[in-house]
């Protein structure tokens, strides 16, 4: 078999006036059903009619050629499909090939060379199984000739297209070759001259029909001439592209000194244009800042146009466009990072996973902009950043609070001195990531002046339908904004602009119940604190005790920042005593030592604040800071009917008292009240901590239990809390915020707690703990709610 290595073809037209033109060849057919052994050729197609040279020294190459000397130096040689196999069988051998006569064997040092002359062609109609080496049967395949004109023409084209392709190289043994007659012959002779694949080569093998043969050797021909073109024409430009940068490049270095001689800095140009090219940047940017780039290599870097624009090109070069992290897509290992990161927030956790879950599924931001709202201290931040942990992406914050210039968004024009892009654009730079954790803080705190307004600037930021295309006024450019997760926080929905908040999905973050505070401590804030005073953990151990203590008496909020900083002030304490002492005294804080480290209560206990009183009720509140709780007080005066309403209440709330008042004076009778009071007294309405603004409808049934006992003159039961807005008709209606109102009052000592009935489906939110230790009494209208408050009030 032929080594491709050290194969040596050398094609001789041997004896060529008697071998070229020739159509009989003398020479003995075998016998039908004789026995050939067969070649496989490696990198070659042998054609009839040709003499050539080959290597041969594989053992059953050299096992066929001594078989082939005892048959009338007759073998059968056929190409392999692939180069690649180095023991070729059946499968790997071309069924047609040619039968050839050796015509002389040199002996070499470890092979021998092969001279054999190609007879006529064949295909292989079985093969024999003999030792030592491949054996077929073959069948010959003359040409077909076809009757007409037609191949006499195609022939005459084939000669035509052959010299036209060759040209003049070669130019006797062309003219030999012209000379042929015989159409079989000639494209048998030219096809294994021809430069084209082997596959190529064996179609034009294995084709009968001369006219065929001859239409594809044509083909093969003008395909070749057509590449040597091509060749001609791309020779040409490259010659032409050399000569244009040989002048650019002188031209470029005359420039350059030119520039040297005038003080400019023609090499930041040069570096700035590829920095640009190496960005990667969207067409439309690119163009734009090469743009600029000319407008600015125009300049001289004296002029404060120069630095304007080399500002304005470091903005755009340093901006991510292409740079962006791969998301972490284990939903578990997201899990495990907010349980890690968070106690308690099981339904803020669970929804946030839901988002993360449709976010992988269909490979981009999905839905609306996340709005975190809950009161202070409850983790609104953390939990955004825990967010961009558990995807492995780059965490950015912004606080809006006090934002009124709509210029901090949107960025300012390049022509005002002094502009610079929005914070937007400064976060993502800073984060170096085209798809950060964005967190827009205190979204509720945004307020507006005569330069704008930031909260319409951000319904473009926002908008997945408008933010692939955010265009920031100083930079000038689209910017896509679609792969950047944003995440606002609020402590109130009061204040965000519907439009605004229309675009964002709220989960809220109400306050936690006080084991969870308990937990929250021992677990986060007690290790941290430890740390940043550098007091070993293993000297100080808090007590569940001394943690409800510290909870019950100095803290009395919806989150745990005052938590965390009554445990940070014990730590010192205790920092400053180790530091004096210096030896390895422990310490542990318990319930009946931690006012040793703090001092006295903040808070008293619960059961002096709720005694029974006349015209004194007991509300639920809900404010910024979480749910609170409502002492309403009612005070009846000689006077003329006169309404006074003290507390710093807000419209709302002077509303609900005005509607309790009337509700009271229209069923006086009813109640056992003489209507002539009314006009004989006057009515003072008092909300204490009056420092603090106070509003809504949810103190409307409080109030009118207040008024009802100071006017019959019962006493109020007010461990019964309540809340629920009133109508003319004495209709309850529901409130908002039912959780941190429950939690508020369960803080307080409250077990029993008046509800709207509207809002019994709310209760689900309420903690399990929390829920089955509080008695909820729904109702309907605040005939009811007096029957469960007011003492020995007739029914």
């Amino acid at each position: 078999m032929v080594e491709k290595e050290n194969l040596e073809l050398k094609t001789e037209e041997l004896n060529s006036e008697e071998n070229q033109g020739r159509r009989e060849v003398t020479i003995e057919v075998p016998e039908e059903n004789a026995v050939l052994p067969m070649l496989a050729m490696k990198g070659i197609v042998l054609f009839p009619n040709i003499s050539t040279s080959f290597d041969v020294g594989r053992t059953k190459s050299l096992a066929a050629v001594a078989m082939a000397g005892e048959q009338d130096n007759l073998i059968f040689i056929a190409a392999q499909k692939e180069r690649s196999v180095e023991d070729p069988q059946p499968n790997d051998i071309y069924n047609v090939g040619v039968v050839c006569k050796i015509k002389r064997v040199s002996h070499l040092d470890d092979r021998i060379r092969l001279y054999v002359e190609g007879v006529y062609r064949a295909k292989i109609t079985e093969y024999v199984t003999v030792e030592n080496c491949l054996s077929v049967r073959v069948e010959s395949m003359p040409p077909v000739y076809e009757e007409g004109v037609e191949l006499s023409v195609c022939f005459e084209m084939l000669k035509n297209a052959y010299r036209d392709s060759i040209g003049k190289n070669d130019g006797a043994s062309v003219e030999r070759l012209l000379a042929i007659d015989d159409a079989d012959v000639f494209v048998n002779v030219a096809t294994f001259r021809l430069d084209i694949s082997e596959r190529e080569k064996q179609n034009i093998l294995q084709t009968v029909c001369v006219m065929e043969r001859c239409e594809e050797v044509i083909a093969s021909l003008n395909a070749q001439r057509e590449i040597k073109e091509a060749e001609r024409r791309i020779s040409e430009r490259v010659r032409k592209n050399v000569e244009k940068g040989q002048k650019e490049y002188y031209l470029r270095e005359q420039l350059r000194a030119i520039h040297q001689e005038l003080g400019d800095d023609e090499n930041e140009k040069e570096e700035f244009e590829k920095r640009i090219k190496a960005k990667n940047m969207p067409k439309e940017v690119e163009e734009k800042a090469l743009k600029e780039l000319f407008r600015m290599s125009k300049m001289n870097p004296s002029s404060p146009d120069y630095t304007v624009l080399r500002t304005y090109l470091d903005w755009i070069i340093e901006l991510p466009f292409s740079e962006k992290t791969v998301d972490r897509e284990s939903i578990k290992d997201a899990k495990e990072i907010l349980d890690a990161d968070h106690f308690g927030l099981e339904k803020v956790k669970g929804r946030i996973l839901e988002y993360l879950a449709v976010m992988k599924l269909t490979k981009k931001i999905s839905g609306s902009i996340l709005c975190l709202v809950g009161p202070p201290g409850v983790g609104k931040t953390s939990v955004a950043a825990s967010i961009a942990r558990s995807l492995d992406r780059k965490f950015v914050r912004m606080s809006l609070g006090g934002v009124k210039d709509e210029a901090e968004i949107r960025g300012h024009r390049k022509t005002y001195i002094g502009a610079m892009p929005g914070r937007i654009m400064y976060g993502l730079k800073s984060a170096g990531s085209a798809n950060p954790v964005f967190l827009l803080d205190e979204i509720d705190k945004l307020s507006s002046d005569l330069r704008g307004d930031p909260a319409s600037a951000l319904l473009e930021v926002l908008d997945p339908e408008q933010n692939t295309t955010f265009r920031d006024r100083y930079l000038e450019i689209p910017y896509d904004l679609s792969d950047v997760l944003f995440i606002t926080t609020a402590n109130s929905l009061d204040t965000i602009p519907a439009p605004l908040l229309d675009r964002m999905e709220v989960i809220e973050l109400n306050g936690y119940t006080q084991e969870e505070k308990i937990q929250i401590a021992k677990r986060y804030l007690v290790p941290k604190k430890l740390k940043e005073n550098g007091i070993e953990s293993a000297r100080v151990k808090f007590t569940e005790s001394g943690v409800k203590a510290l909870i019950e008496g100095f803290t009395r909020e919806a989150g745990v920042r005052n938590l965390e900083r009554e445990i940070g002030s014990v730590c010192r304490k205790i920092a400053c005593d180790i530091a004096q002492d210096g030896g390895k005294k422990k310490y542990t804080v318990t319930e009946e030592n931690v006012e040793k480290f703090l001092g006295a209560k903040k808070y008293l206990g619960d059961d002096q604040s709720l005694e029974n009183e006349v015209g004194s009720a007991t509300g639920l509140a809900w404010t910024a800071v979480g749910g609170t709780t409502l002492s309403i007080e009612v005070c009846l005066m000689s006077g003329k009917g006169e309404i006074l309403l003290t507390g710093k209440l807000g419209d709302v709330m002077k509303e609900s008292a005005r509607t309790a008042i009337s509700y009271i004076r229209a069923h006086a009778v009813n109640l056992g009240i003489d209507p002539n009071l009314f006009s004989t007294r006057d009515i003072h309405i008092h909300v204490p901590e009056g420092a603090t603004p106070k509003d809504g409808p949810s103190a409307g049934i409080t109030m009118a239990t207040a008024l009802c006992s100071a006017f019959t003159e019962k006493q109020v039961n007010k461990k019964i809390a309540m809340t629920g807005e009133i109508t003319l008709r004495g209709k309850v209606l529901p409130i908002g915020g039912l959780k941190d109102k429950a939690l508020a009052g369960f803080r307080l000592g409250i077990r029993d707690i008046i509800i709207p009935k509207a809002n019994v489906k709310d209760l689900e939110e309420i903690p399990a703990d929390i829920r089955n230790k509080i008695n909820f009494i729904a109702v309907s209208d605040v005939s009811e709610v007096f029957e469960h408050t007011i003492i020995g009030l007739k029914k």
